[in-house]
């Protein structure tokens, strides 16, 4: 009779801790253990994200492989697969246009702009958040307000300024002109990516001897790598995908970049030779899906924090 009311009694470090007898670490998730719940809550919701996520490149990729038969006659011809897959389409973009030297320009453009953005953000970040100063806090909303300015507004003056320097149908105008609307944001990024950065460490350097320049490359920077592959990341994503610069800058079509050539090149009038330009589009996707599938993890690191305390 004595075990049975012990046993019944409440345990008085439950009682303090203020659980539940019922309460558990996976209560929360146990909805989840029956499968029509599953089924509605989780696998429905998924398959909706990733077909609407993955229709463009399956569009893409068919459209590249189907004849043009096929893509002319859709009411012979069912629209969302092909029976008579061919390469025509990437032979014709590869070897008798000029893709390959379009691809060049577009990656010597976007990784020439993105390193001058980087160079420049990563001073301007540590500047506005370690050295002391009045207004550096405003400094650095002015400079993140400058990146909502819309690029549609920017290139009517950049025009007049790349035009007069004789930088006008050159790589050189779209250089130096995208990190302009690159620099912005990607200093706002390092700015909160610097702050998480314990302080201690440069009050320590700073007591040894070193300097501001070697705190910053040999301390600074080796922490804030996820952030600078973050800032990398995006850079280089708008300098390949950027159209209306690219479209005002270059008229010649050797200095073309990818999502203006591609569009000026393949289409006719009102004739769209569809398999190359697919074949183009996805050809020109897949630098960004290999960078972003080897620097991913590092991409979500840096929105996350860096160096704790």
């Amino acid at each position: 009779m004595t075990d049975t009311l012990l046993s019944r009694a409440p345990d008085p470090r439950r009682a303090l801790s203020g659980s539940s007898p019922m309460s558990d670490d996976t209560e929360g998730m146990a909805y989840l253990q029956s499968l029509p719940r599953r089924l509605v809550t989780l696998y429905l919701p998924l398959g909706v994200i990733v077909v609407v996520l993955l229709f463009p490149f399956y569009w893409m990729a068919l459209t590249a492989i189907k004849p043009d038969d096929q893509l002319l006659d859709l009411e012979a011809y069912s629209p969302f697969w092909t029976t008579a897959p061919t390469l025509k389409h990437f032979y014709k973009l590869l070897f008798e246009s000029n893709y390959p030297w379009w691809l060049w320009n577009t990656m010597y453009v976007a990784i020439s702009a993105t390193v001058l953005s980087i160079i420049a953000s990563v001073l301007a970040a540590y500047a506005i958040v370690r050295l002391r100063y009045k207004g550096a806090q405003w400094i650095g909303g002015a400079i993140f307000l400058a990146y909502l300015v819309p690029p549609s507004i920017l290139f009517i003056p950049l025009a007049t300024v790349v035009f007069q320097y004789g930088l006008f149908d050159s790589p050189f105008a779209l250089i130096l002109t995208y990190p302009t609307i690159l620099i912005p944001f990607s200093t706002w990024l390092l700015m909160g990516y610097f702050k998480t950065i314990p302080f201690e460490l440069e009050e320590c350097a700073l007591i040894d001897g070193a300097s501001r320049w070697q705190i910053l490359t040999k301390i600074v920077v080796p922490l804030a790598i996820p952030g600078l592959i973050s800032a990398f990341i995006f850079c280089f994503t708008l300098c390949w995908n950027e159209f209306i610069y690219a479209l005002t800058f270059i008229t010649s079509v050797g200095n073309k970049t990818v999502p203006v050539a591609i569009v000026n090149e393949f289409v006719d009038g009102d004739i769209y030779r569809w398999g190359s330009l697919m074949a183009g589009a996805l050809a020109g996707s897949l630098p960004l899906v290999i960078l972003y599938a080897f620097f991913v993890e590092h991409y979500v690191s840096a929105m996350t924090g860096a160096v704790k305390e």
